[in-house]
Parts: structure tokens; C-alpha cells; sequence
């Protein structure tokens, strides 16, 4: 007879297992519509992930990132690639710093991207033809009907140096660093009506290609295109990512469907539990003022709550007169198993780590976990 903890040893490895690469495409859930939305899981906590010791569990790939001692790189070398991690995890305000190079290449886009359930979204992206700027944005729910929200930024030598990107996202406001310099301060009074970005968001990056051929001419022209895949592979390399939420608890829930930050419940916790990381106030007054506005940075949503939610640039389509985003299919990142957390390395950890390893399980142990499962179904 097997013991009730070997059984359960046999359980929690399953259930790690068994979760395709960490996600599954399903459609989306958008809580300004319905109150049967699954809750997000928090990370309720500050890690800080060294990609140069490779990949973390808490964060899913798609496409294929590759790492080695420099960090992780995310490499374009023919149409149709757009390689990205994507968290597992959310956050509820708080701070993401993000050390990289940006790919070379005109058409190409490399970009950092904070996306909420309800489609609230900020964004920093970079073209790959453009070394000594960035773009930044924010939308909220989804809306689409005007593109006055985007800036030109300076970021000087993105492309040839380790840059370190910060977006700190609180209820008040948002910045945007470039190393040590506040490039850009949205406050949450200043935003357009109904639009400032508050509620839990989930971290992408990673790089597309917007000049692609294939793609309308608009959508070609603001990527600074076309792409030239003979010139290439294009990469995007990044050596680590810290990210500190305000918030505390397990997972964050939406109240109502209001998709106000007051709505929502931190399971276990607090929404600003960890308020006290948050910097000091930024005033708009002590920041340059933007290089220019953008009418042609794109949005990273459909335009109503039918549409499947994606990441900004996977894909979107322009016109010389105006923007609407395609449908894509949207990855729902299956969340950290019962019993496991997040360390502040951002590893996924079962809470007793000598209990179970969280490799892959080799080959050669699933006769004995099958019949380990016969045993629990007689």
C-alpha cells in the first residue's frame, strides 16, 4: 500500500506536469462584462530574474527565446517569427524594470508590455530603425477611438548597450525611465476620461516584425519598414527583469464590473499592501517635455469586448486615415499550482522544494507514477 504522502508527492507532480508549457489558448474573459471571469494570480512580491542563468518557470515562452551567459534573446530570423515570455503571474501597480537591447532592423520591434484582463495596457516599444528612441503608451478598456496617448522618447544607443527600462505603475501615476532619467509622467488626473490603466496586469516581452511584407502599408510604414530577412536574424536580448508589486495576497478578483482599481480584491492580502516600495511622486513639471505625440503607435486590443485580447503588435492594422486590430488568438497563463510558489528569483517552487523537483520529469519514472494512479482509481 502506498503511503497518503507518496500519493501526494504523485499528485503535485502530475499537476505540474500536465500543464502544456505553462498555457493554453482559450477564449478571452473580459470582467467589464461578466463576474465569472477566473481570478488572476498574484505575484504579491518583489523578484528580481537573472536570464544569464537561464529560464524561469514563472514565465512562459512562446515562439523560441533561447538563453545563454548574456541572458535571453529573442531572435527574428524569417516571417512569421515573434518570439515572447509572457508571466505567469500578475501584478496589481508596482514597478518593472527590465535590463536589454533592443533588436536592430528596420521593421522590426522589439517591445515590453503591461496587459490587463479588461484591456488596460502601457507599452514601451522600440523600432529596430530607430537606435536613439522608444515609443511609450497606455489605453484603457480597450479603447481604441482616438491615438493621442503616444510619445516619442529618447533612449540613446538602445541597440549596442544594456539599457535598464523602468515603468512604475501606481493609482496616481505612471513613469517611464531610461537608466536613472524619468523620460515620461502620466497622471492618473491628466489621462484621458476613463482610460488610465488600473487594473492587474500580466508582463510580456519580446520581439515582432512589423515591417513583414505580408502586413498593410501602414502597419509597414510606422514600423519603419519593410523588413529585409536577408539582412537578419534580428535580436532582442535581455538580461534580467526585477518586478516589485504593490499589492499583497494570492490572487487579485474584479469586484464588479466596473474596472475600477477600487473593485479590486486581493485574496490573502491588500491592493497598495506594499505601497511603501512605491517611489516618490514624480512632478510632470521636473520631466522633459515628450519629442512629440504619436497618432500612429498602435493599440494592443480589438475594439469591443467580443474581440480576443492580445499583445500589443501581434498583430494590429493601420491606415494611413485610421487603426483597427486584427483577431489573434490570446494565451491564458494557467498560474502558479496550489501548494507552489514564486521565489524572488522567479522560480515556481512547490512550498516544501525537497518534497518534488520541478524538472521535467524523466521518461523513465512515468510507469511508476501510472501505476501509481492505478492505484488511487481502485
Amino acid at each position: 500500500m502506498f503511503s497518503k504522502s507518496l500519493l501526494s508527492v504523485a499528485a503535485a507532480v502530475l499537476s505540474w506536469q500536465c500543464q502544456p508549457v505553462l498555457s493554453q489558448t482559450y477564449s478571452s474573459c473580459n470582467p467589464l462584462y461578466t463576474t465569472s471571469c477566473p481570478a488572476n494570480t498574484a505575484l504579491g512580491k518583489a523578484i528580481n530574474v537573472d536570464f544569464t542563468k537561464g529560464s524561469v518557470n514563472s514565465f512562459a515562452a512562446t515562439g523560441t527565446p533561447t538563453y545563454d551567459s548574456s541572458g535571453a534573446h529573442f531572435t527574428i530570423a524569417k516571417s512569421g517569427d515573434s518570439p515572447q515570455l509572457a508571466s505567469l503571474f500578475y501584478i496589481m501597480f508596482g514597478k518593472v524594470q527590465v535590463t536589454m537591447k533592443t533588436a536592430k532592423g528596420a521593421g522590426i520591434v522589439s517591445t515590453l508590455v503591461l496587459q490587463s484582463d479588461d484591456l488596460d495596457e502601457i507599452d514601451i516599444e522600440w523600432l529596430g530603425a530607430s537606435p536613439s528612441e522608444m515609443q511609450t503608451n497606455y489605453f484603457g478598456k480597450g479603447a481604441v477611438t482616438s491615438y493621442n496617448r503616444g510619445a516619442f522618447n529618447p533612449a540613446p544607443n538602445n541597440q549596442d548597450q544594456f539599457i535598464t527600462y523602468t515603468i512604475e505603475w501606481t493609482s496616481s501615476q505612471i513613469t517611464w525611465s531610461v537608466g536613472n532619467s524619468v523620460v515620461r509622467v502620466l497622471k492618473a488626473s491628466e489621462a484621458d476620461a476613463n482610460n488610465y490603466p488600473q487594473t492587474p496586469m500580466q508582463i510580456k516581452f519580446g520581439t515582432w516584425s512589423g515591417g513583414d511584407p505580408s502586413n498593410p502599408p501602414g502597419t509597414i510604414g510606422w514600423a519603419r519598414g519593410p523588413t529585409d530577412y536577408s539582412k537578419g536574424p534580428f535580436t532582442m536580448s535581455v538580461q534580467s527583469i526585477a518586478v516589485t508589486d504593490y499589492s499583497t495576497g494570492t490572487q487579485y478578483k474584479y469586484g464588479d464590473t466596473s474596472g475600477s482599481w477600487q473593485s479590486i480584491q486581493a485574496v490573502g492580502g491588500k491592493v497598495n499592501g506594499n505601497e511603501g516600495s512605491a517611489g516618490a511622486p514624480v512632478s510632470s513639471a521636473a520631466v522633459p517635455a515628450v519629442s512629440s505625440a504619436s497618432v500612429t503607435i498602435p493599440a494592443g486590443f480589438g475594439n469591443s469586448h467580443t474581440d480576443t485580447a492580445h499583445q500589443t503588435g501581434w498583430p494590429w492594422v493601420a491606415s494611413p486615415t485610421g487603426m483597427s486590430t486584427a483577431t489573434a488568438a490570446n494565451t491564458a497563463i494557467a498560474g502558479v499550482p496550489s501548494g507552489w510558489i514564486i521565489t524572488s528569483e522567479g522560480k515556481i517552487v512547490p512550498v516544501n522544494s525537497a518534497a518534488v523537483t520541478v524538472q521535467p520529469l524523466p521518461v523513465l519514472f512515468w510507469p511508476i507514477v501510472l501505476m501509481i494512479l492505478a492505484v488511487i482509481g481502485r
